[in-house]
């Protein structure tokens, strides 16, 4: 098989209206991403680009996540577009934890503003560790050196406050509509001797594998395939699988030896994270296990939670939420119904440190501390030991209400 270039999901953050939409839809045209065609005509013609929705055509707002991909000479690249109104923190919360690196978009001729702000602490929190500024709308303030340089003197003070030196971030002044630096050094602002965002994007490191972490492997599904048996089937989220050793699946329990692991219609001999594949293991039946069942090595089996502590943000709630209320959680691949026991404290959003007064509710826009009790039993993992399977969205009614961390378990066993 053909080695696929390296894989970066980057995000895109920051204030609304500072041109984040514009700005992704023109580097997308620019990267041959998108031809010339699927551009809406007039003002409005790049920001669309990743608005799928009808809805956010007529409210003109970004409100969903939209991924795109696009290549560089150097990686392949996922857009993780993130919305910038106040009431889709949310998006901002799902989308960015699986990003490898953000672009802030700060506009030229508005600076600092208060999602700014909100969002540089949220990507500290969800540790995104690479950073790009893109000082955008630079053709509003007539390309002036000296309104590139206060807006950076701005951005470098919120920088500095939570502990990141500017002089490790680049900026680069741009015209996401006019298409300043995003491919080509631009000729308006001569005065800026540094790279186009594009140069800028292939000097991010991507991820490394997990490959030291314990094994997980979420079951999508599972199959009965003849001549082989039964045939679970997920991605590999962190560790190596190799074929020979012992597996068991959480929370069923069931356990086995790996007969055989299979990718594209191709036998590996070992498995490794991001691979998406379907194993046989020894001893295993169809009704032994279920999509949402967590594979791992038997030596470190997944942990199956009795309760655990997260941090939750709530995105969009009709009313309050109170101990005792119990929406489906959505981790990794599990569907779980779970209970809120206790309302441990809020968080202030500024500063991320926990507010002293123990909260009798909490609504949309609030981040908090709660405790937590699946109704039945899942895998659940501390999010700084195993980023991927510490995450988690809370649907009801139809829609994500909330998404979350999950800080500590107490397991069932």
């Amino acid at each position: 098989m053909a080695k696929e270039k390296e894989h970066i999901n980057l995000a895109f953050i920051g204030h609304v209206d500072h041109g984040k939409s514009t700005l992704v839809g023109h580097l997308l045209l620019k990267a041959g991403a998108i031809a010339e065609q699927q551009l809406d005509e007039g003002e409005d013609k790049f920001r669309f680009v990743m608005d799928k929705l009808g809805e956010e055509r007529e409210r003109g707002v970004t409100i969903d996540l939209a991924h795109q991909k696009f290549s560089t000479k150097k990686y392949d690249y996922t857009v993780v577009d993130c919305p910038g109104h106040r009431d889709f923190v949310k998006n901002m919360i799902t989308g960015a934890s699986q990003a490898d690196a953000a672009v802030l978009v700060v506009a030229a001729n508005d600076g600092v503003m208060p999602q700014t702000k909100e969002h540089m602490f949220l990507s500290m929190t969800l540790g995104i560790k690479q950073l790009i500024i893109a000082v955008n709308k630079m053709d509003m303030e007539n390309y002036s050196e000296d309104r590139f340089n206060e807006v950076k003197e701005e951005v470098s003070v919120l920088l500095k406050s939570i502990g990141r030196n500017p002089a490790d971030v680049p900026f680069i002044p741009m015209s996401a509509f006019e298409g300043d630096n995003i491919k080509e050094k631009s000729d308006n602002m001569p005065w800026y001797k540094g790279d186009t965002l594009m140069d800028e994007l292939d000097k991010l490191t991507p991820p490394e594998k997990p490959v030291d972490l314990p094994l997980r492997i979420p079951i999508q599904d599972v199959y009965s395939i003849t001549g082989v048996g039964t045939v679970p089937v997920g991605r590999v989220e962190t560790g190596i699988m190799k074929k020979g050793e012992n597996v068991i699946f959480e929370p069923a329990g069931a356990s086995g030896e790996v007969k055989s692991i299979e990718m594209h219609h191709e036998v590996f001999e070992e498995a490794e994270p991001g691979d998406n594949i379907g194993f046989n293991v020894r001893g295993v039946g169809k009704n032994d296990i279920r999509r949402g069942d967590v594979a791992g090595h038997t030596s470190d089996a997944p942990t199956v939670a009795k309760e655990f502590t997260a941090q939750v943000v709530v995105l969009q709630h009709p009313g309050v939420i109170t101990v005792g209320y119990t929406p489906v959680f959505h981790c990794h691949t599990s569907q779980t119904a779970c209970t809120f026991l206790d309302l441990t404290s809020k968080i202030d959003p500024a500063t991320g440190q926990p507010l002293p007064d123990k909260p009798d509710f909490i609504k949309t826009g609030d981040a908090a501390i709660v405790q937590i009790k699946p109704t039945k039993p899942m895998v659940m993992e501390e999010a700084k030991n195993i980023p991927p399977m510490g995450r988690f969205a809370i649907r009801d009614m139809g829609q994500t209400v909330a998404a979350g961390l999950c800080l500590k378990v107490t397991p069932a066993k």
